[in-house]
């Protein structure tokens, strides 16, 4: 069955937004702080505690205690989740080229039997 509808919601609600999937990006080399993680950015430390607040919810990212640090780590396993449910229309869409191909061909076919230069 996989994921429930509602986890796939949240977390391709939490796609949505080209700052987070920055960060995950950033994540997937290894953990970070929120300090190390809102460099790259020109938003307010507290925008970027916002978007990381919806990656967690979301089941994206975990944050962990260490002495007086809060790393971020990314949770590969929410991310293949997600990758699961996109994979699953693959067969859909393999289907749907060739049948495009397929046609292709005829249309190749009907021209050259046709006598039809290409342009």
């Amino acid at each position: 069955m996989g994921v429930p509808a509602s986890v796939l919601d949240t977390r391709f609600a939490a796609l949505a937004d080209p700052t987070r999937r920055a960060i995950l990006a950033r994540l997937a080399k290894g953990d970070a702080t929120v300090t190390e993680l809102g460099a790259p950015f020109t938003i307010s430390q507290p925008a970027i505690t916002k978007h990381l607040k919806v990656l967690e919810r979301a089941g994206l990212i975990s944050r962990g205690r260490d002495a007086q640090r809060r790393p971020c780590r990314l949770q590969a396993e929410a991310i293949k989740d997600v990758a699961e449910w996109a994979e699953s229309y693959r067969e859909f869409w393999d289907q749907s080229y060739e049948r495009l191909d397929d046609y292709l061909e005829e249309l190749k076919r009907k021209e050259k039997k046709h006598g039809r230069k290409k342009r």
